[in-house]
């Protein structure tokens, strides 16, 4: 594939301000309908190449209200962070349009260029293609993505140097580079040469030419608002429930046995996970009165509140409906929280909403791979991540919602919710099997714990997270 380099030609300044304008509120006018999306722009380029005088004159040519930039310093990679956690926060909403002079490229050649050791080719591809694949899941959730390159030969460089005013040269220090060395700026285009083939790039020579240009780019992606699709083209392959949750086991473990376990276990997952200095992510699914919340509370016995921050995880709220269906759970990954604790998560998607009918099928059906390459994001960026199915049979859900129906100090804990996912109990079934059988992975495998007995089970978590950190009990 080559670089993007349409015929371009001048147009009228006042007709193409008319166009924007129009464009830029049909796309705000697209919030909460099937064809809405939001419009994400990233830059980069070489140094005085015109990258804020040119989107300074599209502000001037759109609503700039409607129209937020992000500037930060180049955030160079680190091994607890991945390369979309700085901008996650910033993915826009429905209608909105985001301009991002920062961003994962603009990181990744920082690092590239700035690192003791060079980064070899095999490892930048790599993060080349898992960026590109962030991306499409960011389009396939409505977010367009247009990336830009700002280019201008070395000359033209050296004659914008050499007239720029010395107190303006702190301002001009795109990746920390010294503008006046060619082996850095031959370098820098040795490495954007590796990226750019589906990026617009701008011969920055002329500046009427090079605005337009980009805003011309930006005007053909608001006017090209596609038609999601809301119907799988595959027939779908349903896995075979396992046995273990269709029959959980009747154990049973005498309860003095059980304290004195637990409290050998609890005291030992906490000295594991306080001084392994990775980051540590814990995720529990499972039928409703399974044990998730009893789960986490011997998880963190042991532990300092501040060392854990546990996520209920509850329908979305409409902020977070008009972003991606991750955006959420990106923003709550944090590379300076040691142990994040999930009390249902991500994989409403794929049991809850499909069941329900709140996700299409596309997005649901589609949802395992978007899932898969997060967690190996999160996986690749030093991060455990550890995920619980707790499964009990029919007969001990009713069992355990009658007694929190009886007693006060856990009335709490059951809700008509609770009672409607009962109801669709088989398709549950289902939808876990497929779960399983499609997120288990080498990075992230699931532990199924099937037991009708809540102390079985909870040994049985404390036990699986330690086998994650090679710890003999």
């Amino acid at each position: 594939m080559s670089e993007k380099n349409d015929t371009f030609k001048l147009l009228d300044p006042d007709q193409l301000n008319l166009e924007l304008i129009e464009a830029q509120y049909a796309l705000k006018d697209t919030r909460a309908k099937d064809n809405a999306k939001s419009l994400v722009i990233l830059m980069s380029g070489v140094e005085l190449a015109g990258k804020g005088e040119s989107v300074k004159q599209l502000r001037e040519w759109v609503d700039p209200r409607y129209l937020r930039v992000v500037a930060d310093p180049a955030h160079l990679f680190k091994v607890n962070r991945t390369f979309w956690e700085p901008y996650a926060r910033f993915i826009p909403a429905e209608g909105q349009m985001l301009v991002m002079f920062s961003n994962w490229y603009s990181d990744l050649i920082a690092t590239a260029m700035h690192v003791s050791e060079p980064m070899d080719d095999t490892l930048f591809d790599a993060y080349i293609k898992d960026m590109q694949s962030f991306e499409r899941d960011l389009r396939n959730n409505h977010v367009e993505v247009i990336k830009v390159w700002f280019d201008l030969s070395w000359k033209s460089l050296q004659k914008r140097l050499d007239k720029m005013d010395s107190s303006e040269q702190r301002w001009h220090k795109l990746h920390g580079l010294d503008w006046r060395n060619k082996k850095q700026y031959d370098n820098l285009q040795k490495l954007r040469s590796r990226f750019t083939d589906d990026w617009y790039v701008i011969d920055c020579e002329d500046e009427e030419s090079r605005d337009q240009q980009f805003a011309q780019y930006i005007l053909k992606h608001l006017k090209d608002i596609p038609e999601y699709p809301k119907k799988a083209v595959l027939d779908w392959q349903q896995a075979v429930v396992p046995e273990e949750l269709l029959k959980p086991r009747n154990d049973s473990i005498d309860k003095d046995e059980y304290k004195e376990e637990l409290k050998k276990l609890t005291a030992k997952v906490a000295d594991t996970l306080r001084f392994d200095g990775r980051r540590v992510v814990i995720v529990f699914e499972g039928m409703d009165a399974a044990g998730k919340g009893g789960a986490i509370k011997r998880i963190v016995k042991k532990l300092d509140p501040r060392e854990y921050e546990i996520y209920p995880i509850a329908a979305p709220e409409k902020y977070e409906l008009a972003r991606p269906y991750q955006w959420r759970f990106w923003t709550k990954v944090c590379e300076d929280e040691a142990l994040s604790i999930f009390d249902r998560s991500w994989y409403g998607r794929v049991l809850v909403e499909r069941i329900d009918g709140f996700a299409t099928e596309v997005e649901w059906q589609r949802a395992y791979d978007e899932i898969n390459r997060f967690e190996k994001d999160l996986y690749d960026s030093n991060s455990v991540v550890i995920k619980f199915w707790l499964a009990i049979d029919k007969d001990e859900q009713e069992k355990r919602f009658k007694s929190r129906e009886e007693m006060p100090y856990k009335n709490y804990k059951i809700t008509p919710d609770d009672w409607h996912n009962r109801e669709n109990w088989d398709q549950y079934l289902e939808a876990a099997a497929d779960m399983l059988q499609r997120t288990s992975t080498l990075h992230a495998p699931w532990h199924v714990i099937a037991t009708n007995d809540k102390y079985t089970a909870r040994l049985e978590v404390l036990r699986a997270i330690l086998t994650h950190f090679k710890t003999d009990e």
